[in-house]
């Protein structure tokens, strides 16, 4: 992992910047400001970040719209989960980090490793996870406190731009292509599939010998999705009947998987299935609790041989999964990185839907 020698000491600052949540709620807006560098425990390690991505659920935490907590129950002013950096300070415990080491940090920061969802690989689900940028401080915040057991190496080769969306959008998507148990040669459509979610889930299925299909709008969304191996992309801006456009690629029957990552396209995410037999519609994208609802008739259903599931974020295998599909070359940049000046116009930029692929803050840079 790139050790350094044990002797070597990191200069700490008192304070380090972050982006804020100012106003939490529907109105709310981002601001970049110095806060207290916090002080790892003797099981902790302390993680300088060298960037972090945004993901769409950083919004839902900052409106406060998942029928959770607000983040300010907790004292968090700083959402995030995808960060990436180096251990700067390690805890009189740790032995599984040395200072130096590379490591990131997830939406769960850590869980309880005893109860039977931990012990069953379903540790995502530990009802006393403990959820970074919602219970404890997120990765708008440069330097970070995680538990040593529960940070993700990373990897020599894999830069810590690419890594940093891994840490949820690529493992999260992983989980749910290992659990719709799909085979090689299967098509999947990833409806609002240019986003960031989406778009590591063209990869990755690409690189299971999936046949993907991203359903979205717009040149750049389209550019994205077929340089990163879609095999066709389909405009649901131009093309009059996406749901007619995607059976007809997929052999003129239906597709085998439906990957929602964009929650307005629950809609229509059963429709794609046409009719194939045994499909998977996988849940991913998270919309305004109470907001949607998804089903259809129970006759597709029994005909149709048809299910439905959803899956959270990945689990500490999954994220070394996903990890070592970049390290190989298979999950590639698909980041635009912002200096960190610019992290409130970045937000902005997301909420409003504009983003294609990810967008990632360099912590390093300023304009």
């Amino acid at each position: 992992m790139g050790s350094v020698t044990e002797t070597q000491q990191y200069d700490i600052p008192t304070h380090c910047k972050a982006g804020v949540v100012i106003n939490e709620g529907p109105d709310f807006h981002v601001e970049v400001q110095m806060v207290p560098v916090p002080e790892p425990g003797p099981d902790d390690v302390l993680i300088r970040l060298n960037f972090t991505g945004l993901c769409s659920s950083d919004i839902h935490m900052m409106q406060g719209d998942l029928d959770t907590p607000p983040m300010s129950t907790f004292g968090v002013r700083s959402p995030g989960h995808e960060g990436a950096g180096i251990i700067v300070k390690v805890g009189a415990n740790v032995n599984n980090f040395r200072l130096g080491d590379r490591a990131g940090v997830k939406p769960l920061l850590d869980t309880c490793g005893s109860c039977h969802l931990c012990w069953d690989d379903k540790e995502t689900y530990c009802k006393r996870a403990i959820h970074t940028g919602l219970m404890t401080p997120g990765t708008y915040q440069q330097y970070l406190v995680s538990p040593a057991r529960y940070a993700s190496p990373i990897p020599d080769g894999v830069p810590d731009e690419v890594a940093a969306p891994i840490m949820c959008s690529a493992s999260t998507v992983y989980r749910s292509l290992v659990e719709s148990n799909l085979k090689a040669g299967s098509w999947v459509v990833f409806p609002g599939g240019g986003g960031g979610v989406g778009i590591q889930g063209v990869q990755l299925a690409k690189a299971m010998g999936m046949r993907p299909i991203v359903v979205d709008t717009g040149d750049e969304k389209r550019a994205l999705s077929m340089k990163m191996g879609a095999e066709a992309f389909v405009d649901f801006k131009e093309e009059q009947d996406p749901t007619t456009a995607v059976i007809q690629i997929a052999d003129g029957v239906g597709v085998h998987g439906v990957f929602v990552t964009a929650p307005a396209a629950y809609k229509t995410a059963v429709s794609f299935v046409g009719q194939r037999v045994g499909s998977m519609v996988m849940c991913i994208g998270l919309p305004p609790v109470g907001s949607l609802i998804l089903g259809t008739d129970p006759c597709e259903y029994i005909f149709k041989n048809l299910s439905i599931k959803g899956t959270l974020v990945g689990s500490r295998r999954d994220t070394a999964a996903a990890l070592d599909f970049a390290r190989r070359g298979v999950l590639q940049q698909i980041s635009e990185v912002y200096p960190i000046n610019r992290l409130p116009e970045a937000v902005e930029k997301l909420r409003k839907g504009q983003v294609a692929g990810r967008i990632v803050i360099n912590f390093n840079w300023e304009e």
